[in-house]
């Protein structure tokens, strides 16, 4: 099967489009690779059809922070930005999972751009909806509660009722330092609310957490 007919969002190309766009092949990459880093300059546009990609920008002071997850029928807003103005990277891209993707090269990403209605409104739609989560997400660090927000966190990222993340991890996942995180989720275990084990979060209570993460939400 063509990886075209697999790409969320990208199926109802013109035929010219999907002729550019065939020959590329898909690669498969492993979880914990890099895809950029601070610094780079963008080479090309990236189609994600499996898998997760993490978004993190680091401060002066050592600390990350989660600007968005890439997964199929998304896009990589800083790689769409330094494609159109030629600015480099700021943050770093990792896989969190095996992911299977393909990279339109910026040449040819650029010809699309300009020649197809599809390709065009794939980009600037996914580029429209990266940049509404991004100002979502600066609401929520601005505005709502560390307590909330690691609550809503540990609802979203729960496979059944057991996260495995890191202290240091959901600390990235919400914009705040590993010590809050901890101390939030000790407070949290006192209370019945959550289960802390080595490596893993169990979900306890998941009304409490629910009513937490509504606390100052966006939107709410």
């Amino acid at each position: 099967m063509n990886w075209l007919d697999r790409a969320t969002g990208l199926t109802a190309l013109d035929a010219g489009a999907r002729a550019a766009l065939a020959p590329l092949s898909a690669v498969t990459l492993a979880k914990g690779e890099v895809l950029f880093s601070p610094g780079e300059a963008a080479r090309g546009f990236v189609v994600v059809l499996r898998g997760r990609v993490e978004v993190c920008l680091t401060g002066p002071t050592g600390r990350d922070i989660l600007l968005y997850a890439i997964e199929p029928g998304q896009s990589c807003v800083q790689s769409t930005l330094g494609l159109l103005g030629g600015a480099d990277y700021t943050g770093e891209a990792v896989t969190t999972s095996e992911c299977e993707l393909v990279f339109v090269p910026r040449a040819r990403f650029l010809d699309l751009l300009d020649r197809s209605h599809g390709f065009r409104g794939f980009v600037f739609g996914a580029f429209a909806d990266r940049m509404q989560d991004m100002m979502l997400l600066l609401e929520k660090v601005a505005f709502q509660k560390v307590e909330s927000r690691l609550a809503a966190a540990l609802l979203a990222r729960a496979e059944g009722d057991v996260l495995h993340l890191t202290h240091a991890e959901l600390a990235v996942q919400i914009g705040t330092a590993r010590e809050v995180v901890s101390r939030r989720l000790d407070a949290l275990a006192r209370r019945g609310i959550v289960r802390l084990d080595r490596g893993a979060v169990t979900l306890s209570d998941r009304a409490a957490l629910t009513a937490l993460a509504a606390i100052d939400a966006p939107g709410v």
